[in-house]
């Protein structure tokens, strides 16, 4: 249950290894879509996977800057310095318990003051919609300790250095769509696009088939994969 920059990059990479060792692949059209946290680990994987010839990241998360700063950038160098203290007691708990405490999924049940978005994650992952037994956000979560790696390594560093081609797009009501607006600017060329969905939430683009741009998906990649 562990999530991390580097484990989750290299799935990408991995991915790339095995398409481009299949006889029905052409290694040199290979392309690659993340969604929510995964956007944001497709792009740092575009960063260091020169075969990835495309990239959508769609209702992206920038997972390490959550994670190091909360959400919308609220967390001072103090209440950093506080969660690492937590989370490196749990390490000491963890390792005398020979298991590891699992941080929990989405809130259920729902308090009535839970932000918007926070509403949005469970009508999703608590719902016939998104949920899945073995689905960690549906049920028990992740690691707690996980965040440590996310704080330290921080992704997107050289995504200014893609030079393959990268369409990101966002619903215009997201939460998130800053992860996604800042991340644009620091990409560089004429193959890079932010595409922003009219009325859309952070979850729409999950699974609402009437706001997901499928036609522009597909117009991207025949374009990039030539």
């Amino acid at each position: 249950y562990v999530a991390s920059p580097d484990i989750n990059t290299e799935d990408f990479c991995a991915a790339v290894d095995y398409l481009s060792n299949r006889d029905d692949v052409d290694p040199g059209r290979i392309g690659i879509i993340g969604i929510c946290g995964w956007g944001g680990m497709a792009v740092n994987a575009a960063a260091i996977d020169t075969r990835i010839k495309a990239t959508v990241a769609s209702t992206m998360y920038d997972m390490s800057r959550v994670n190091a700063n909360g959400y919308f950038d609220s967390m001072n160098a103090d209440q950093r310095y506080e969660l690492r203290r937590q989370l490196n007691e749990q390490r000491t708990v963890d390792a005398k318990n020979g298991s590891y405490a699992l941080g929990g999924g989405v809130v259920d049940p729902l308090p009535d003051e839970a932000p918007g978005f926070v509403k949005d994650y469970h009508n999703y992952y608590k719902t016939g919609r998104g949920y899945h037994k073995r689905s960690l956000n549906s049920n028990r979560g992740w690691n707690k300790t996980s965040s440590l790696s996310f704080i330290n390594m921080p992704l997107l560093s050289y995504s200014n250095e893609i030079r393959s081609a990268v369409l990101m797009i966002h619903g215009e009501k997201a939460h998130s769509r800053y992860f996604s607006e800042d991340a644009f600017k620091k990409l560089t060329g004429d193959n890079k696009e932010l595409l922003i969905i009219p009325g859309a939430s952070h979850v729409d683009l999950y699974d609402n088939l009437s706001v997901i741009p499928f036609g522009k998906m597909e117009h991207f990649f025949h374009e990039y994969l030539k």
